[in-house]
C-alpha cells in the first residue's frame, strides 16, 4: 500500500475514532479533540477549526491568522473529574515600556468583501491593478479575490488615493480583513 493511501486510511481511522461513542466514564467531545490532536502531532499540523455546528473540522499545515496577531494561549483539561479547563498560565509582566507603535496611514481601511485568494494583477505577467500612490475613482478596480475557482474583481467603492496596500500577491483573505488604505480625496 502507497504513504498516500497509508496516510488517508489512518485519517479516516482517526475520524472514525473521533465520532464512535466514547464509554461512559470520558466525555466524548474530550475523546474526539484528543485524536483530532493526535492527527495533528503524527503529521505536523499547526491548526485546528471545528465548526459551530460542532461536525465539520478543518485541519491545515500552515496558520491563516494574519502576521502579527498573538494566539490566544490553549485551554488544557485538567485530569480531574470535572473535567473544567485549566486557565492558561499569566506571562510575567515586564517593566520596560513596549516599543512605540508606527503611526497608522491616514486614510480608511478597505475591507476584503469575501474570503479567498488576493490578487494584484490580472496576471503573473500583467501589471498591478493598482499601486500605492495611485489616485482612484469610485468602480475602479483595486484587486481579484479568487474564491472557488471564480476570479472576482474587487472595486474601490469611493475615489481617492492608494495609502497602503496591506496584503501581498497570492496571501489567503478572510472576510473584513483590511486590503488596502485609501485616503479620501
Amino acid at each position: 500500500m502507497g504513504r498516500k493511501k497509508k496516510a488517508v486510511k489512518r485519517v479516516a481511522e482517526a475520524v472514525k475514532a473521533a465520532r464512535a461513542p466514547a464509554p461512559a466514564a470520558h466525555d466524548p467531545e474530550i475523546a474526539r479533540v484528543r485524536a483530532l490532536l493526535g492527527l495533528m502531532q503524527e503529521h505536523a499540523l499547526v491548526e485546528l477549526e471545528i465548526g459551530p455546528d460542532g461536525h465539520s473540522v478543518r485541519l491545515s499545515k500552515t496558520s491563516t491568522a494574519p502576521m502579527g496577531l498573538s494566539m490566544a494561549a490553549p485551554m488544557v483539561y485538567a485530569g480531574g473529574a470535572t473535567g473544567a479547563p485549566t486557565p492558561p498560565a499569566a506571562a510575567p509582566l515586564s517593566t520596560e515600556a513596549a516599543p512605540a507603535k508606527p503611526a497608522a496611514p491616514a486614510g480608511e481601511k478597505f475591507l476584503s468583501p469575501m474570503v479567498g485568494t488576493f490578487y494584484r494583477a490580472a496576471s503573473p505577467e500583467s501589471k498591478p491593478f493598482v499601486m500605492e500612490g495611485d489616485t482612484v475613482k469610485a468602480d475602479t478596480v483595486l484587486c481579484i479575490i479568487e474564491a472557488m475557482k471564480v476570479l472576482n474583481e474587487i472595486k474601490a467603492e469611493q475615489g481617492g488615493k492608494v495609502v497602503q496596500i496591506l496584503v501581498e500577491n497570492g496571501e489567503a483573505v478572510e472576510y473584513g480583513q483590511p486590503l488596502f488604505v485609501i485616503q479620501s480625496s
